[in-house]
Formats: C-alpha cells, sequence, structure tokens
C-alpha cells in the first residue's frame, strides 16, 4: 500500500468512515454489493481511499461502527428463540471488522448499539395494516424486527474531528458520511484551517450542508454510470 511514509512538506489527510452508512450505501452502488465478502468490501473502500489521496500522505483512516448485538430474543410472531450473535448480519459485522483490524494505518471506533426490548412491524406491513390490505392475523417472522439504536458513533466522529483539529494533525479530513450530524464539527475544522471534504458515496445531500463544507467528492462508482467502465473497481462476490 502507497503513502505510508510522510513526504516532505505533504499534505496530511485523515480519512473518516461512518461504517453504518458505509455499508449501507455500498450495497446499493457496487455491482452485486449484497453478496460481496468482508475482504472484498475493505479492498474497494482501500480503493476509494487512494483515489481521494492523489499524493497526499495518509494521516489515519478512521472506521466508525458498533459492534453486532449478541443476544438471544423470541420473535412475538413465531415465538421462535433467535441467537443474534449467529445471524448472517452479526457474523458479517465480526468478520468485516476483523478484517479491518488487519489493515495498517486503521482505527477502529465503537460505538454501542442500545436495544429497547420491542419488536416492531417493518413499515410496509405498518402501512399494509393501515389501509387494510394486511389484517394482524397474517403477520409473519418476517415482518417485524427488533429494535436497535446506535449510540456514540456521531460523538466520536465530532470529537475526533475536533481533536485533530486543535492538535494541528491534519490538513485534510475526508468524511465518507450521508447526514448532517457533523455540521458543527466540520464547521470547527474549517475555522481552524483544515481542508474538509464530504464523501456521500453519490448519495443525495442535503443542499444547505454546501456551505459547511470546502468540496464534495465521490471517489466509487456511480450507480447511473455503467459498471464496465471503471475496471480498477472488485465487483465479483
Amino acid at each position: 500500500m502507497k503513502h505510508l511514509s510522510t513526504p516532505f512538506n505533504s499534505i496530511s489527510t485523515a480519512i473518516l468512515v461512518d461504517g453504518g452508512f458505509f455499508i449501507n450505501r455500498y450495497r446499493k452502488v457496487f455491482r452485486n454489493g449484497n453478496y460481496h465478502n468482508p475482504k472484498t468490501i475493505i479492498e474497494n473502500l482501500y480503493r476509494m481511499i487512494m483515489r481521494h489521496l492523489d499524493n497526499d500522505y495518509l494521516y489515519r483512516i478512521l472506521y466508525y461502527d458498533c459492534n453486532p448485538i449478541l443476544k438471544k430474543a423470541h420473535n412475538p410472531i413465531s415465538n421462535k428463540a433467535i441467537d443474534f450473535s449467529k445471524t448472517k448480519q452479526a457474523t458479517f459485522r465480526v468478520e468485516l471488522l476483523n478484517e479491518l483490524k488487519k489493515r495498517r494505518k486503521v482505527a477502529i471506533r465503537l460505538g454501542d448499539l442500545k436495544e429497547s426490548g420491542a419488536w416492531l412491524i417493518k413499515p410496509e406491513q405498518t402501512k399494509m395494516l393501515l389501509n387494510k390490505t394486511l389484517k394482524i392475523e397474517e403477520l409473519k417472522e418476517y415482518h417485524v424486527f427488533y429494535e436497535l439504536r446506535q449510540k456514540g458513533v456521531d460523538i466520536k466522529i465530532g470529537l475526533d474531528i475536533a481533536s485533530m483539529a486543535y492538535k494541528k494533525s491534519v490538513n485534510r479530513i475526508i468524511l465518507i458520511s450521508g447526514d448532517g450530524d457533523f455540521v458543527p464539527a466540520a464547521k470547527l475544522a474549517r475555522r481552524e484551517g483544515i481542508d474538509f471534504i464530504l464523501d456521500p458515496m453519490w448519495n443525495a445531500i442535503n443542499p444547505s450542508l454546501h456551505e459547511h463544507i470546502d468540496g464534495l467528492k465521490s471517489t466509487c462508482e456511480n450507480p447511473k454510470v455503467q459498471y464496465e467502465k471503471y475496471p480498477y473497481l472488485i465487483n465479483n462476490p
């Protein structure tokens, strides 16, 4: 991997990745993305990052996510016991984080998954229940989900941005994310003279966000463009 030694007077760049956003967007942007294994996903993430760096010095890649839920619960429709630690989603998340830990220049920042203990009906089925195209007794076990919320991830992103800004650790911050929760931290970084770039992976952003960033750049495949035009990407499951 290049960009690991510090060139004299080069631009030092930190890459911040909102893991939850990245994975959800990845599956929409990359061909067959739903079937990619963790190693392939991380390889593609690094390709995105290298296209951001150009000749910059890579200060660090900071990846923000939560450990998966590992408890057991009973589905309220079927009353079947579910061991979340053995689900495909949990296995995938654990393997992805383990793959990241092997990589040079990566720091993983983990928030918490907060659970309410509640099972909720999925929005599509809720709509069908309200317009009476579905009866309550017709609900299946896959029509409900266990409510979980990420906590602490946005705060960690904000704290890291503030720390790098005040310590003058970097000249540029590139954030791979899609929402506006980063705005207060971005404003602080810009006041401290840091070039702040947002990579939303071609996801539409609120126009008001443009005034709080120094640039908008997506380096992954544009989903509106034919994939065959970009042979440098790994698109095989």
